[in-house]
């Protein structure tokens, strides 16, 4: 049992870059029951820190370049860059989750609604519990004044990360605005 325990720590030491992807499949699928369990937000928030770890670190060192360039551009208000950028780390990395989420942001700020939500499904066909990607498919239903559409988005958050910041307060609001104050 100690063993194990030594084992599994050693695990948890290791960068994710540096795991086989077997072993990564295997923490991420320990740390998603465990997300499931989290007593706290605070508790949740430690293992969702974990997983988005493991998730960044699947990145090259060139990816991951291009994916901060977008997101500085982003941030300074120039989507059509950040595009751009995006772009280039979709075509080194045509798998990588992340890398579609990020382009799915640029395109949520430009407006592009629709692009976006492609770029969402695409994040979640390569991995269907990327929690932020459904976070970010609430905002843009938000956005679009589809209530329905954020609430059935927010609740498949809860479904993975059910102690998720402020999860109850949002899941409340969009409640509130789907079928009225009486809720």
């Amino acid at each position: 049992m100690r063993l194990l325990l030594v084992a599994m720590l050693l695990l948890l030491a290791l960068p994710a870059g540096a795991q086989r992807p077997d072993a990564r499949k295997a923490e991420l699928d320990q740390l998603f029951t465990a997300l499931k369990a989290a007593p706290t937000e605070a508790a949740g928030a430690a293992i969702e820190g974990r997983i988005r770890q493991i998730w960044q670190q699947q990145g090259s060192p060139a990816v991951m370049l291009l994916l901060n360039r977008g997101s500085r551009d982003l941030s300074q208000g120039e989507a059509d860059v950040a595009l751009d950028a995006l772009d280039d780390a979709l075509v080194l990395a045509p798998d990588y989750p992340e890398a579609w989420l990020r382009r799915a942001l640029a395109r949520f700020h430009r407006g592009d609604y629709a692009g976006a939500i492609r770029d969402i499904e695409a994040t979640l066909s390569r991995e269907p519990r990327y929690f932020p990607a459904l976070q970010t498919l609430s905002r843009i239903a938000e956005a679009q004044g589809n209530w329905k559409g954020a609430l059935a988005a927010w609740e498949k958050v809860l479904e993975i990360t059910p102690r998720t910041a402020e999860a109850q307060d949002r899941l409340e609001m969009l409640r509130r605005k789907v079928f009225g104050e009486s809720t």
